[in-house]
């Protein structure tokens, strides 16, 4: 009786079965590096300022934008803060921060303490973003922020904080000036989302902050 031959498989599809599994056995598990598509791009983010629906009568109404460039994960966070609706001969100075928290249920008052990943005193945190004072009505800045929108530390989905009073930077020699810099009531905020260019493209910069 003739035996029938067996099929065998030819030394190609052996060669590509032993690359194959070579590729998984030595890539599994490695991320993908910054050069990869997905980090060689600049991300964009835009917070839509609006006043805390839990202000007393009578508190100001602040309204606006500040908006978010980054060209790539380790680049520079660019900030550009465009706000109006503050007294016209306004001399105080206020605070402007990131808080932990994307959540307006209860105003400004729900989106918790500085956002602060790394556990360090105020005024060392990401979204400290320092003092600022309008002129005629608007405050209107561009500035480097040590914070980022790339990984597991980005602000994208936390709030941005605009506070009655200055932000006494550390130096207040009270527990309170370590967390929150003493900046006092939160007048107006709004979430960080990301976006595309055009609100960036459209919007003029202010004057550059070193």
């Amino acid at each position: 009786m003739t035996k029938m031959p067996r099929n065998r498989p030819s030394f190609s599809y052996l060669q590509l079965l032993v690359f194959l599994g070579f590729q998984t056995f030595c890539c599994e598990g490695i991320p993908l590096s910054e050069d990869a598509p997905d980090f060689n791009r600049t991300e964009y983010a835009v917070c839509e300022m609006r006043p805390s629906f839990s202000l007393p009568e009578g508190k100001l109404q602040i309204n606006g934008q500040v908006l978010f460039k980054q060209g790539h994960p380790k680049g520079t966070l660019w900030v550009m803060v465009n706000l109006h609706g503050f007294p016209h001969k306004d001399e105080q100075s206020r605070a402007i921060h990131i808080h932990e928290f994307g959540d307006l249920a209860s105003g400004c008052e729900s989106t918790g303490g500085h956002y602060n990943p790394v556990h360090v005193d105020h005024p060392n945190h990401p979204g400290d973003l320092g003092n600022f004072s309008a002129h005629h009505k608007n405050i209107q800045k561009l500035l480097r922020a040590p914070a980022t929108l790339f990984g597991e530390q980005s602000i994208l989905g936390r709030a941005m904080v605009i506070h009655e009073n200055e932000d006494d930077m550390g130096l207040g020699g009270d527990e309170g000036s370590l967390l929150h810099g003493n900046a006092g009531r939160r007048l107006a905020c709004c979430i960080v989302g990301i976006s595309t260019s055009r609100h960036w493209d459209q919007t003029l910069e202010p004057t550059r902050e070193e």
